[in-house]
């Protein structure tokens, strides 16, 4: 595998496949026997989710919810995701512990950096719940910092599209595929991969963040293993 230690960030969205709102079991299950390969192959793992497929927190705040109380909703959210990713994993035979940044000790660990590490070093997939515990800051933000915090070699961003484009190809028939793009080129053409605060975050730590389709089967395992899919973006 081309990296000991990776992070896979997963929208909230990714989890509900074609429904309109929830969790697809279906997806849920497909991602597991994935990560299961991954891990069988000897890499350390973790998992960032965000909750949009149950509440956005910026979609709250739109309708008129105050943004600090929107977040915290959103956060919760991504909780419900993270202990249905665990359910999943661990039935595809990966032990798996999440850790939430807000204390709720009955259903999750408590977000501990050197705990979490021990985890991964164990075989262990961690999953990290509840953002970064405060409001204002993305889920995408939250994969770059706990990557940077577990020294992580990549982030992997897995999306519903196979990578970065210059404009929305779902909208746009003439739109064009990056293959590598520098962190500058990402922030200064406002491209729509991840916040630019977790784009920052990942340049300034030089952690590189390859973005692909997470609906191909096997897309997790070639990540990992280096090889040339989705678009890549680094120094």
């Amino acid at each position: 595998m081309a990296y000991a230690r990776a992070l896979l960030k997963l929208s909230g969205e990714a989890l509900m496949g074609e429904q309109g709102y929830g969790i697809d079991p279906a997806i849920v299950q497909s991602i597991a026997e994935d990560v299961a390969r991954v891990i069988a192959g000897g890499t350390q793992l973790a998992i960032v989710v965000g909750g949009g497929n149950i509440f956005r927190g910026l979609k709250g705040s739109a309708a008129g919810m105050d943004r600090a109380t929107a977040d915290y909703v959103g956060m919760l959210a991504t909780v419900m995701n993270a202990i249905t990713l665990q359910d999943g994993l661990e039935r595809a035979g990966v032990p798996t512990r999440v850790q939430t940044a807000i204390g709720m000790q009955e259903v999750a660990e408590p977000y501990i950096r050197r705990k979490a590490i021990r985890h991964l070093e164990k075989g262990r997939v961690v999953v990290f719940g509840a953002g970064c515990g405060n409001p204002f800051f993305t889920t995408d933000t939250t994969a770059a910092l706990r990557a940077a915090e577990i020294n992580a070699d990549v982030v992997f961003k897995a999306t519903k599209v196979d990578g970065v484009y210059d404009k929305d190809p779902a909208k746009h028939a003439d739109a064009v595929k990056h293959e590598h793009l520098t962190y500058q080129q990402v922030l200064s053409g406002e491209l729509a991969v991840m916040d630019s605060t977790a784009i920052a975050l990942c340049k300034d730590n030089n952690i590189p963040i390859v973005v692909f389709n997470l609906f191909e089967p096997g897309n997790i395992g070639k990540a990992v293993a280096g090889e040339p899919i989705g678009s890549r973006i680094n120094n």
